[in-house]
């Protein structure tokens, strides 16, 4: 599917939807837990349907009707259960060890780049304590009973991989440690995965980057929650704002929020744009843009979007510590790059970053969106700073995430 992105500017107010790294976790704590579980999650994605099919065949009954999940905790482990993760990598790597962890006999299906992207040395851990991985193309094979014991994994690879341990080692029998090493990237992703499992009544001590895990927990999340907003979603809106001489406001946003990709408000204020915050909503109209230089180790989703806003900003910015958005649904360097230059932007691709000259004004195009999210999103948002609409290929991937995208983007429009 084509979408067709006129030129100009967004204006307006959009109501974004809920977060889907918060979803993930608190579907998996419910379905983890003691007692039924409600929750009230605005969009469902197609990573969020994948968290929930997947635990579906673990044992566990979802009822989905008007954004409402009802959640029956697992009662019983399949004898053996096909899971489903589609492209969502936070399905895989929360689930695989907390299947293990169950003792399921599980086959996960994977579709698209998830099969070429990383497990080391998540695998390792789980085969050196107990489970039994098999991979036959696009299926892994789980099965075997994980043990307690002492874990150790680097922090610089996945922070997928460290809340996947955080959610299995208290299902266990005994206690365990799991060790962090060397510098921790995307700090914010496991800081979420802490707040769902104390929400839930589970102990955990940290010290440092050790983690002291009591085994024979149970979870037992509130009775009934709301999903907060998705600050990586919002930030698409948000950075369009900054080439809005009107503005555009997101509501149903928590300010306070342990998502990362808060970051986008500061780091759009560095550009120059004017950012105000309320209750629930931040609203960013234009301002004078000028480079600046975005660490990505943090926000690597941010990186597409605001590789945009430098597009428009006066001067060079630079995108540093990004190597590990070459292993996303695409090679988010190498699409975003491509994505600017098809418009007529002035970008270097470097082995883990991007030099980007600003130039003001786009001349809009046609893009490829590479079968990502992200990269389709991003490229609506440029159409702002274009001459010319943007036509965007492959536009229907925005469903991974956010669903409801080209509808909200048409209203802001007007």
């Amino acid at each position: 599917m084509t979408y067709t992105a006129s030129s100009g500017a967004l204006r307006g107010t959009v109501a974004i939807p809920a977060s889907k790294s918060q979803a993930h976790r608190l579907l998996i704590c419910a379905a983890l837990g003691a007692h039924p579980v409600t929750l009230r999650c605005d969009g469902l994605s197609r990573d969020i349907e994948a968290t929930v099919a997947c635990l579906r065949g673990l044992g566990a009954e979802i009822a989905v009707a008007d954004n409402v999940l009802r959640v029956t905790p697992i009662a019983k482990t399949a004898a053996a259960s096909t899971l489903r993760c589609g492209e969502s990598g936070s399905t895989l790597r929360f689930l695989l060890p907390v299947t293990a962890a169950l003792g399921a006999d599980a086959a996960f299906e994977m579709e698209g780049r998830l099969p070429q992207r990383p497990l080391a040395p998540l695998d390792e851990q789980l085969t050196a304590h107990g489970a039994k991985l098999s991979r036959e193309g696009d299926i892994l094979r789980c099965c075997g009973q994980l043990r307690a014991g002492e874990y150790t994994l680097p922090g610089n690879i996945s922070s997928q991989y460290i809340s996947g341990l955080l959610f299995a080692l208290p299902l266990l029998e005994g206690d365990s440690v799991l060790r962090v090493t060397g510098k921790v990237e995307s700090a914010a992703y496991i800081a979420m995965t802490e707040d769902a499992l104390r929400l839930s009544g589970i102990t955990f001590y940290k010290e440092g980057q050790t983690y002291r895990i009591p085994g024979a927990q149970r979870y037992c999340l509130p009775r009934q929650l709301q999903v907060e907003g998705d600050w990586s979603n919002a930030a698409f809106f948000l950075c369009a704002g900054a080439f809005s001489p009107e503005g555009v406001t997101v509501t149903g946003l928590n300010l306070s929020s342990s998502q990362g990709d808060r970051a986008v408000v500061d780091i759009l204020r560095r550009f120059g744009a004017e950012v105000t915050q309320s209750a629930d909503s931040v609203t960013v109209k234009g301002g004078t843009l000028h480079g600046i230089t975005v660490d990505a180790a943090a926000i690597p989703d941010l990186i597409p979007v605001l590789s945009v806003v430098a597009a428009a900003a006066e001067g060079e910015s630079r995108i540093t510590g990004a190597a590990r958005l070459r292993l996303k649904e695409s090679d988010r360097l190498q699409t975003t790059a491509q994505l600017l230059t098809a418009l007529g932007g002035e970008v270097t691709e470097l082995p883990d970053g991007l030099v980007i000259r600003g130039t003001a004004q786009l001349r809009g195009g046609s893009a490829d969106a590479c079968n990502d999210h992200r990269i389709a999103m991003s490229a609506a948002v440029a159409a702002s700073i274009c001459r010319g609409s943007v036509t965007v290929e492959g536009s229907e991937c925005v469903s991974k995430s956010y669903p409801r995208f080209w509808e909200d983007y048409s209203k802001l429009k007007g």
